[in-house]
């Protein structure tokens, strides 16, 4: 591996400023690519439903003479092409948009309207920019089969389902992604985002991103009259005391060092204004890095619902209930040290400095960890594309309109920027690691 590094850093120094075959093939390639992105983001599929935009990606990997199996844990894609003895290569793209009615105003916007797997009918987006993600592939997909003779190993570029809901990753490998196709020995991806002007790439080394759980709490009372609370057992002031109590439990049972986050996202409680009800109903997100602190939030909001009923009086046969969702958990992402270090030197010789960023981790999820975590022999490394339109950006930056985030209405990548930079860190990462001929 540093071998190959060190001299894919040495041609890119070496070479003139003039000369550059790659982005000049993925200029070239930019009519196609744009006009793929246009067509997917006007027709974004939900979580597990992502057949159309799979069928027409696994139709563009065929051309180019990859060898492609559709319907891999539901709707996934899995496209390998051999190339001599060496690594084994998983790209990933995930596929999935969001329940988000497109507020854009774009002339290709999303007018498409489906129920979600959950039973919720809505407008649907790639406000999460999937549909960059699913270009780029394409697009790295097209350099590396015409770079042929500049690599050696074997490259598995897979599409992934519904990321979104946090399962996609679980169902491909549940189907046979390491015994029914080469097992990896690295994994590679990237997300976009609008922290970022557009062009620029960031990463960050080790923990990335994080582990993310959802909680319910079924807060159990004795309902009654608004007038006379003395003859009912309030949920309601229950439910207060445990979201309260639930603070306590970042700020001081982890370490300050650590991180965490417990969020109530959701109080629901109650139906008129002079009735007590008999139960009310909090959701929790739940953030965390490493295991144990994810045990310690988990356990102590076990323990501070019972605790508060108790305090409040509440039988045991009305405590609370406690539901963590381990169907919807999705693990911490985590960069390994090597192939961290060796791509982002890749990136500072390729797009310079000042496009490269060490960032901090986020308490985003992203359950591209799963590939890592299903073989820690594996190395692996996501990291960011910035998507802003670069005038929107340099507006925020002095004190303008803030610039939308992913999973908003108005969140719109600038397309070109993005997929090209994403396009070129994609095959220069690649080449790092299935190396020269």
């Amino acid at each position: 591996m540093r071998k190959t590094v060190a001299a894919l850093l040495a041609l890119t120094m070496a070479a003139p400023a003039a000369a550059d075959p790659l982005a000049d093939a993925v200029k070239a390639d930019l009519p196609s690519l744009l006009a793929l992105y246009r067509d997917l983001h006007a027709n974004p599929e939900l979580s597990f439903q992502e057949s159309k935009s799979a069928a027409k990606l696994a139709a563009e990997a065929k051309k180019l003479g990859f060898e492609v199996t559709a319907g891999v844990g539901g709707t996934g894609v899995v496209a390998v092409m051999r190339n001599g003895p060496g690594p084994v290569l998983l790209m990933r793209a995930d596929m999935d948009g969001l329940p988000v009615i497109e507020q854009t105003g774009l002339p290709f916007a999303s007018k498409v309207r489906a129920t979600s797997v959950a039973g919720v009918e809505s407008g649907v987006m790639h406000a999460c920019g999937h549909d960059t993600h699913m270009t780029a592939w394409v697009g790295a997909a097209r350099r590396l089969a015409a770079m042929k003779n500049e690599w050696s190993g074997t490259l598995v570029m897979i599409l992934q389902p519904a990321e979104e809901i946090g399962a996609g990753a679980r169902a491909m490998l549940a189907d046979g992604l390491y015994t029914r196709f080469p097992k990896p020995t690295h994994a590679l991806a990237f997300h976009n985002t609008g922290a970022l002007p557009a062009g620029h790439i960031g990463y960050a080394p080790g923990y990335v991103l994080a582990n993310v759980d959802s909680v319910d709490i079924k807060v159990k009372g004795v309902g009654g009259h608004g007038a006379y609370p003395h003859t009912a057992k309030d949920p309601i002031v229950l439910a207060s005391r445990i979201v309260g109590a639930l603070q306590t439990l970042v700020s001081r049972e982890i370490d300050p060092q650590e991180a965490g986050v417990v969020t109530v996202g959701s109080f629901h409680a109650g139906a008129k204004h002079n009735i007590i009800p008999d139960e009310a109903n909090l959701l929790l997100t739940v953030r965390s890095y490493k295991d144990d602190v994810r045990r310690t939030l988990l356990d102590g909001i076990k323990r501070i619902a019972r605790g508060e009923a108790i305090t409040a009086g509440m039988p045991e046969d009305r405590m609370p209930e406690v539901t963590i969702r381990e169907a919807e958990y999705t693990p911490a992402t985590f960069n390994t040290d090597g192939l961290t270090r060796s791509t982002a030197a890749l990136f500072a010789a390729r797009f310079g400095a000042d496009r490269l960023q060490n960032l901090p981790a986020t308490m985003g999820g992203e359950d591209f960890g799963r590939y890592y975590l299903a073989d820690k022999s594996i190395e692996s490394f996501i990291f960011w594309v910035g998507a802003t339109p670069r005038d929107k950006w340099d507006a925020a930056q002095a004190g303008g309109a803030p610039v939308p985030s992913i999973h908003s209405p108005f969140y719109a990548p600038d397309p070109e920027p993005t997929i090209a930079t994403a396009t070129e860190a994609m095959v220069v990462a690649a080449l790092g690691v299935l190396g020269r001929k």
